[in-house]
Formats: structure tokens, C-alpha cells, sequence
């Protein structure tokens, strides 16, 4: 499961921002995590309450927000929105397929409630 290297690599991160702004705990973790970033949100849960403890993190919630996978279409230049489920994509304006990920592929850091 590699959630747990996951949650360890941002605990790192939430610890140089902790000593950085001179906090003393974490009350609230914010992610972004794309469907198509390989990260399963039950099991970063998991390991997340799993490695928190003893942590600046020991009594903060992780507050997941789930990113859609959002494509701009090459030929028409159209945004669409796909399901995670979805396994075909194509522009849902004008048919082509030839189409740059914009968003959903990340898991990122968006904020922390700090003490």
C-alpha cells in the first residue's frame, strides 16, 4: 500500500511548515487527490490516522477533497469533465480524443489549520 509512504512524505512536509510558522500542532490537513492519481482516499484515511500519532498531526483531521479529472480538447480547445469510472474520453463538444489532462492526475497539499 503505498498510501502509508504517501502520508509519511506529507507529514514531513506539514512538519517543515509546523517549524516554519512556529505552531505547536495541526488541527486540519487539506489534500486535493485526483482520480487519477493512484491514490485510494479509504486507504490515505488510514494511513493517515495510522502515522499521525505522536505527531504534530495527533489530533488533526484530514479533510480529502476528491479533484475530477478535467481535460482540455486539443482540436476545439472545449474543458470537459469525466468520471473516474470512465474509461473512454473524448471531447464531449466536438468527438476528437486528442485530449491534455488538466486536472486529477495530483494528490496536493492545500492548506493546514495550525496552533
Amino acid at each position: 500500500m503505498h498510501e502509508y509512504s504517501i502520508v509519511q512524505s506529507l507529514l514531513d512536509i506539514i512538519e517543515e511548515h509546523v517549524h516554519k510558522h512556529k505552531a505547536k500542532s495541526v488541527r486540519k490537513v487539506v489534500v486535493k487527490v485526483g482520480v487519477l492519481s493512484g491514490v485510494e482516499p479509504h486507504l490515505l484515511q488510514i494511513a493517515f490516522d495510522t502515522f499521525k500519532e505522536g505527531t504534530v498531526c495527533d489530533q488533526a483531521i484530514l479533510d480529502m477533497h476528491i479533484q475530477p479529472i478535467i481535460a482540455r480538447c486539443r482540436s476545439c480547445g472545449e474543458k470537459n469533465e469525466y468520471a473516474k469510472d470512465q474509461i473512454f474520453f473524448e471531447c464531449q463538444k466536438c468527438g476528437n480524443v486528442d485530449l491534455e489532462i488538466l486536472e486529477g492526475e495530483d494528490m496536493l497539499l492545500m492548506s493546514l489549520e495550525m496552533e
